[in-house]
């Protein structure tokens, strides 16, 4: 259910950069969305089909490149994907390691007329 409050600043955050453009349109955002976020594009594309009525972002298309998660071991730096649930260094088999990538979410860029 947080997709709805995230998904109402997008809009809200798209239509004011639209604004400061002057733009009487907005035709695309484009978002980035971390595997590892815990957001789910499909209940964002829900709610902004709801929150772009009657705004100059009605005909607006909503756009997702999902970052998948890559890990960093804190033991020898080895950067990795994890594989299902092994979050093990590949390198030196350290289970101390963090996330580098995969819980981004933001908007990368707006394109108005």
């Amino acid at each position: 259910m947080h997709e709805l409050g995230i998904t109402e600043n997008i809009v809200d955050i798209a239509l004011a950069k639209a604004g400061e453009a002057q733009a009487t349109r907005i035709t695309q955002i484009n978002l980035v969305i971390g595997e590892l976020s815990g957001f789910v594009p499909d209940c964002i594309q829900f709610y902004f089909d709801s929150f772009k009525e009657e705004t100059i972002a009605q005909q607006a298309v909503l756009h997702f490149e999902v970052v998948p998660a890559q890990l960093r071991c804190r033991d020898c730096a080895a950067l990795f994907m994890p594989q299902d649930t092994m979050w093990s260094c590949p390198e030196c088999l350290s289970q101390s390691v963090e996330i580098a990538r995969g819980r981004e979410l933001y908007v990368e860029s707006i394109e108005v007329e």
